[in-house]
């Protein structure tokens, strides 16, 4: 017999669902009125009033007098903001300050307002929305679920909340949904996060558990530890009323595998692409993997070319005159404070109507195999304070992620060409590791909480590289050596170059 609950969530779909359908021949000019929203409620803000929001009638207007920054271009407003100063980047002060890797200085702070914070909820929302709408299934409703987050303990900056995005949005978790979800807020904020997935394992082996959210790595961890506490063959065996899993924030492919073998049962997938920057799309049907662009949520969208960026003459498009099928950086402009904000991220349209995208990585070099984000910037410069204090010389180096070894947990594995084979192995890996936890905060969090173990390096013959390279057709020129990747693709031949 179908519960009262579930009529209503059918219903409550069906309508959500439609009023969305019915919005999609409208996306430009919804962006357009987005926009024109945004300025005119910022306009006496710092930001407003340095870039003369007021002068601004066009988006040839808006592409001259704001140019695109990163999060370094926007610093200084994000210190005036966290110094507790008022009307900075929106009006008032921020309700939260979500605390994100990334950057050559450290830690990121990204705005949310309470204008943007429905972003985040209410595309997380309508993603399951549509589920129901599609499959008709509303049988998840009638179990447990659990995301695998943050800790929701937050800290403030001048009377400013701060935090993970995840454990911010814990907070705002509707008290319809509460009692049906886990972990309890006492074992949500266990900092030590091997102790915590211990306890949550306790909390939800004995549950029937219908969807599960995560960091695929952080779930792979999870699944392992329930295994071995269960004593089952399988999660399908352990859960038999599964049905969803909810991902995003990096590439499921390589976990794709690894996943089918740990539960086995046959469930339904739904990709996220959350971000602290905001909530920007979300698989919307079971029958292809693209992302429906959230274009009514308080935030403008910009897309330029990636191979015309570095030319800096690029011109900077949106959903009006996008095509399918080109890679897009993703610049965004939001009622979280956000003006044309480079995320970094690159994007593909596969629709334009509805207009629906594919993330197909970030523009500069990263690792972000397990959600920690280690820039080009951070490599460089703990391989660099390596250097000085061990008096090495390096000739040559890549880093990429390890994600299936033969025994043991994953790992960045980095192939270094020394200029001298005299060298103390461990004791550098031991010192590089520190650096990079010094600079990057996620991968420390990951080390610590034993998802990764320390990094290990593989030691490259003289002129190993380049004959890596001749092999490749790509040795001179203006190819170049990536200094990391998000995959294996370039160190698979660099095997037979190992001392």
């Amino acid at each position: 017999m179908i519960s009262l609950k579930n009529i209503v969530a059918k219903f409550f779909a069906f309508v959500v669902v439609s009023n969305i359908k019915r919005s999609y021949g409208r996306a430009a000019k919804i962006q357009a009125k987005t926009l024109n929203s945004l300025l005119k409620t910022a306009k006496k803000t710092k930001f407003g009033l340095d870039h003369s929001f007021d002068k601004i009638n066009s988006l040839e207007d808006y592409a001259q007098k704001v140019p695109v920054r990163d999060y370094e271009g926007i610093k200084k407003y994000i210190d005036e903001i966290k110094g507790g100063s008022n009307d900075i980047l929106w009006p008032g002060k921020p309700k939260y300050l979500a605390k994100t890797s990334g950057t050559t200085s450290g830690a990121k702070h990204i705005p949310i307002t309470n204008e943007s914070m429905p972003n985040h909820i209410l595309s997380s929302r309508n993603a399951l929305l549509f589920y129901i709408y599609e499959t008709g299934d509303t049988s998840f409703l009638d179990g447990k679920t659990i995301f695998l987050q943050g800790s929701p303990v937050l800290e403030k900056i001048n009377g400013i909340l701060s935090g993970r995005l995840s454990g911010i949005v814990a907070h705002h978790i509707p008290s319809y949904l509460r009692k049906n979800n886990l972990p309890t807020v006492k074992t949500n904020s266990i900092v030590d996060w091997e102790e915590k997935v211990n306890e949550i394992c306790n909390e939800t082996i004995n549950e029937n558990m219908t969807v599960i959210g995560g960091i695929p790595s952080w779930v792979q961890m999870y699944f392992e530890k329930l295994l071995i506490k269960s004593k089952k063959k399988n999660i399908g065996e352990l859960f038999k009323n599964l049905k969803l899993y909810v991902h995003g924030g990096v590439n499921f492919s390589p976990y794709e595998k690894i996943f089918d073998k740990l539960i086995v049962k046959k469930i339904n997938k739904i990709e996220y692409y959350p971000a602290s920057e905001g909530f920007f799309a979300y698989q919307n049907s079971q029958k292809n993997k693209s992302l429906l662009l959230q274009y009514n949520s308080g935030i403008f969208y910009e897309f330029i070319k990636t191979e015309e960026f570095d030319q800096r003459n690029y011109v900077r498009y949106n959903i009006s005159n996008v095509e399918t099928g080109i890679d897009y950086i993703l610049i965004v402009s939001s009622n979280a404070g956000l003006w044309a904000y480079n995320t970094g991220d690159t994007v593909k349209f596969t629709s334009l109507n509805p207009p629906k995208i594919l993330v197909t990585g970030r523009y500069k070099h990263f690792i972000s195999a397990f959600g920690e984000h280690v820039i080009s910037e951070e490599v460089e410069q703990s391989l660099s304070d390596v250097c000085k204090i061990k008096n090495l010389n390096v000739l040559e180096f890549t880093v990429a992620p390890e994600i299936n070894p033969k025994k043991g947990l994953p790992f960045h594995e980095w192939w270094i060409e020394f200029d001298s084979p005299e060298i103390e192995l461990k004791e550098i890996e031991e010192i590089l590791d520190l650096k990079i936890q010094e600079r990057n905060i996620y991968y420390k969090d990951l080390v610590r909480g034993k998802i990764l173990k320390n990094l290990e390096i593989r030691c490259v013959k003289k002129g190993g590289f380049n004959k890596h390279m001749k092999s490749l057709g790509k040795f001179g020129g203006q190819n170049k050596i990536p200094k990391l990747s998000n995959n294996r693709n370039f160190v698979k031949g660099l095997k037979s170059q190992i001392n």
